[in-house]
């Protein structure tokens, strides 16, 4: 094992040593406690939830619903697997996947107008310009090949944590992953975005 990968395992330890901590409090009815959790894992639950529906508002309530259900299910919770943050993400994925499936039935996804495709010299402005491009295209993907790529590419959670959040083997998950990568890339290059400006696809 690197010395990196010994740092980010130690990180990974004690982060679940101090969830498991927490959890214990929350069990017994602790509200600091479990604001303590809410502070600790509502960002990246919301990163995740944003770049699956593209919707704030939408992202803030499924964070909500996410923390209610822990509070909810506290008293049966028990330490497993990659721990509370996989169970997080979990919940959350399947909410996204949730209201995904009910827009659908809704009315179809029609296709995002395309940019303005002037030029800009500006370097901030084209780097926002490709990430709102991927946003776009992760939205055009099979719903569980984008929360795939979003897992392990976006979060950089190893395969096991995601496929433990999608309930699946890694062989599985792996899988996914190069049939979402292969859609990715064509849909950037729709957009003239080539794979080799999005570093998770390269």
């Amino acid at each position: 094992m690197t010395p990196h990968h010994e740092l980010a395992s130690t990180a990974s330890s004690e982060a679940d040593q101090t969830d498991r901590a927490l959890m214990a409090r929350v069990r017994d009815g602790d509200s600091v406690a479990f604001s303590a959790l809410v502070e600790l894992h509502s960002a990246p639950i919301y990163r995740v939830a944003y770049r699956m529906l593209g919707d704030g508002h939408e992202a803030e309530d499924i964070v909500q619903d996410v923390f209610t259900r822990l509070w909810t299910h506290a008293p049966q919770w028990k330490p497993s697997g990659a721990g509370l943050g996989a169970w997080l993400h979990r919940v959350g994925v399947n909410l996204c996947l949730d209201r995904l499936r009910k827009r659908k039935r809704i009315a179809p996804v029609e296709p995002p107008e395309s940019t303005d495709d002037t030029p800009r010299a500006d370097k901030v402005m084209v780097s926002d310009e490709i990430g709102a491009s991927v946003d776009r295209c992760l939205r055009q993907l099979p719903d569980r090949q984008a929360a795939a790529l979003i897992l392990s590419y976006y979060e950089g959670l190893s395969n096991s944590a995601s496929a433990e959040i999608l309930e699946l083997n890694i062989k599985a998950l792996e899988s996914l992953l190069v049939r979402a990568r292969r859609k990715m890339r064509a849909l950037l290059e729709q957009e003239g975005v080539l794979a080799t400006d999005v570093e998770q696809l390269t």
